[in-house]
Order: C-alpha cells, then structure tokens, then sequence
C-alpha cells in the first residue's frame, strides 16, 4: 500500500483527495495537514510515502516545507500541488527536492497515477513544466553550481542519457534516440542517480543544469 498525506490548507480540497485516494486498492491516506509546519509533524509521525504539498499555506509554506521534509534521509517523497500561473515556484521547489508537480484541477485518474508514479520513485514533470524550469534557469542567469566533480563518475553513455533526461524526454524517447531497449534506458538512469546522489529525475535536471552539462536553449 501507497501511505499518502495530503497538506493543503483548503479543507474541501484535503477531503476531495482522500475520498478518491481512498478508494484505490494500493493507496491509503494515512494523515492530512492544513499547513507547512504540521505537514513536517505529521509525517514524521507517519512515515508516508508521498505527501501531495500545496505551495501557498499559512505559517510555513509548502516550499520550505519540502525543504525540511526532503533532507537526506529521509524517505518520503514530495509531490508538490500547483496551477499553472506558478512557474516562479517551479525551479524552487524542484531544488528543495520536490520529485514532480500535479495540478489542482486534475482529473481524479491523474491524481491516482501521480501519486504512483511518485511513489515508485519516477518523477513527474510534463515537458511544459521543464520547459518552465530551463525559462526560470535562463532567467535567473548564472547561479552558485553545486561540484561538476562527481559528473567524472559518469560514463559517455550515462553523461548522454543525462542530457536527454534534462531535455525532459521519457525513458522511451531516449531510447528511440539512441536506439536502445527502454529497460536499457533504465538501467542508465539508475546508475547516474545512484552515482550523483540524487534522489530522482527531478533532482537530475536541476543537477544536469546548475552544473553546465545542459545550458537553456540547447
């Protein structure tokens, strides 16, 4: 079973979700929380799998709250609940270790497949918001990079798939790319997260641009 806890400081929305999520035979919602700060309490008494974050909540907002909750050690994995009107939230929130986005207005299937998708580890991010993300690198304009160093551990082939997974291409379109089988694809991806010491595509986007390897515009 998938442990959910939903954070969002609406009540209709937190009851709307866990109706529905309840209902599915592999996710159960364990917890709600009506801001920042009880969303870090209540997880940590619960150890969910995947918290659904708004972003705009009272007393501690849903960024700082991924913060905390995304530290290193920790398991629980942080979806971040959004409108499209958000993109100043899109880079923060993937660097504070967010592992995808879900629209509040989407449909009830859409938001049982995210959590999944989630909670196997995968990122969620729609090429329109990586499309956001590399506007908001460009933006912002050069940044303090994290080290460039452990990208030496990655071979040609993995240092290839890296920059296809910051264009935001699937694991089927890289593999159509490079005319490989998708489990190979995989496989790839494994290795360069385990080698960088991130925790998912997410993470490897914002690492593959904050360190050069992938620049706006290319």
């Amino acid at each position: 079973m998938i442990r959910v806890l939903i954070a969002d400081d609406q009540g209709m929305v937190r009851t709307g979700f866990t109706v529905f999520l309840s209902s599915q035979p592999d996710i159960v919602v364990v917890g709600e929380a009506a801001d920042g700060r009880e969303a870090i309490e209540r997880a940590a008494e619960l150890a969910p799998d995947v918290v659904l974050m708004d972003v705009r909540m009272p007393v501690m907002d849903g960024l700082e709250a991924t913060r905390r909750l995304c530290s290193p050690g920790s398991r629980s994995k942080v979806l971040i609940l959004t409108t499209f009107d958000l993109d100043d939230y899109v880079y923060e929130a993937l660097r504070a270790g967010a592992s995808g986005f879900l629209l509040k207005d989407a449909s009830a299937a859409q938001l049982a497949e995210a959590v999944r998708v989630v909670a196997a580890g995968d990122a969620l991010i729609s090429p329109g918001v990586t499309r956001r993300l590399i506007h908001e690198f460009a933006r912002l304009g050069p940044r303090p990079a994290p080290s460039a160093v452990r990208l030496s551990l990655l071979t040609e082939r993995e240092s290839e798939v890296l920059t296809l997974v910051a264009q935001a291409l699937s694991n089927q379109e890289i593999a159509r790319k490079l005319v490989l089988a998708e489990q190979t694809v995989k496989t790839h991806v494994g290795r360069v997260l385990m080698k960088l010491g991130l925790r998912d595509r997410a993470q490897a986007i914002v690492y593959a641009y904050e360190t050069g390897l992938v620049r706006p515009g290319e």
